[in-house]
């Protein structure tokens, strides 16, 4: 019965605000995990496979689903009742205090930022300790002094040549070189800082970008749980057509696939172009266009924003290559973990939607 279990049918606002707090991401985890299970089941995915995307049981996804249908919205928000917190030795403490501040990068990790859940997931995965809920992670590190902040700014040079001595540099777009705002667990400042503790990791703020920008094609492959990224100089018909015979070639061409798109002009067919039609008819390709105004209905969306908030927020590349780079290894280190049984137990561990 559980895997024939939907959401209520949601009209187009429902729509686009369970997509605002699916990409927005902030607030509360429990939120946007439910909501994330909420908008799967109104784009038709089934209980199962909701909760093998969601790391979570059917039960699980079941209860988020008809909670919804009765309550509406006020049901994806938590309603904490408090709890007995775990105990933690002074060692765990500080260990854990070092990590939070620390970076990803510093542990071979494709991320720009720590978030609760991937701390909590490397921690338990390094044994600092057994298990650490999200919220018990962020209830001991303010003990500890540390907070997530915003990054702060110094000013770039004013070297005459600096825009000649950056254009050796490549560069990635629409997102493009520019330091890029996010957050970092940081020792608290004012009245109670620590004493001698070394200033705060900052970022510079340049507005000079003159290296041009770069566009990422991706796919999510549904079926596999998936993301597949190219990274291109240019979002254009041809480059579309390119990651689109890439995607086929993926699979045997009597196997027949679909591939959804928004109505971005390089995705169309037109009277003077009609590439993307003849191409998709003669290898057993079927292209989807979404209605105008339901963008929400594209499950890869939802894929962009830990991609974004992983892999960009807080950051300041140096470069194209740099940043493609990272969002490369974040892709293949989210494949390579969709189906890891021990991240998935960690998880259900930590897991309070």
């Amino acid at each position: 019965m559980s895997g024939r279990l939907r959401v209520r049918e949601i009209d187009d606002d429902e729509g686009q605000q369970l997509m605002r707090i699916v990409r927005r991401g902030s607030g509360s985890v429990v939120t946007w995990r439910r909501a994330q299970m909420v908008l799967l089941s109104a784009q038709g995915m089934d209980v199962p496979a909701i909760a093998k995307v969601a790391f979570t049981s059917e039960d699980r996804v079941c209860d988020v689903i008809g909670n919804f249908n009765a309550d509406g919205f006020s049901s994806l928000y938590p309603k904490y009742q408090g709890g007995h917190p775990p105990k933690f030795t002074l060692g765990q403490r500080r260990e854990i205090k070092k990590l939070a501040k620390s970076k990803p990068a510093e542990h071979d990790l494709p991320f720009s930022t720590w978030s609760l859940a991937k701390l909590a997931d490397f921690l338990v995965a390094e044994r600092v300790v057994d298990d650490i809920s999200h919220e018990g992670l962020r209830v001991l590190l303010r003990q500890e002094g540390v907070t997530f902040q915003r990054l702060k700014t110094w000013k770039a040079s004013k070297d005459t040549r600096y825009a000649e001595k950056k254009a050796r540099v490549e560069h990635l777009g629409p997102l493009n070189l520019q330091p890029r705002p996010g957050r970092q667990w940081a020792p608290v400042s004012g009245k109670n800082k620590e004493p001698g503790r070394a200033p705060r990791r900052r970022m510079r703020a340049a507005y000079t970008r003159t290296a041009g920008v770069r566009h990422l094609f991706a796919a999510y492959e549904l079926g596999e749980d998936k993301l597949f990224g190219h990274i291109k100089p240019r979002k254009t018909r041809t480059r579309f057509l390119e990651f689109c015979r890439y995607l086929r070639s993926l699979y045997p061409p009597s196997v027949r696939i679909a591939i959804v798109c928004d109505n971005f002009s390089p995705h169309l067919s037109t009277r003077k172009d009609r590439r993307v039609g003849t191409w998709a008819t003669a290898n057993n390709v079927e292209i989807a266009y979404t209605p105008t105004n339901f963008s929400w209905l594209n499950r890869i969306e939802a894929q962009f924003t830990a991609l974004r908030y992983f892999t960009l927020d807080g950051t300041d590349h140096g470069s194209h290559t740099e940043q493609a780079s990272m969002i490369r290894r974040y892709i293949i280190w989210r494949n390579n973990h969709a189906y890891d049984e021990r991240l998935r137990r960690i998880v259900a561990k930590a897991n309070v939607a």
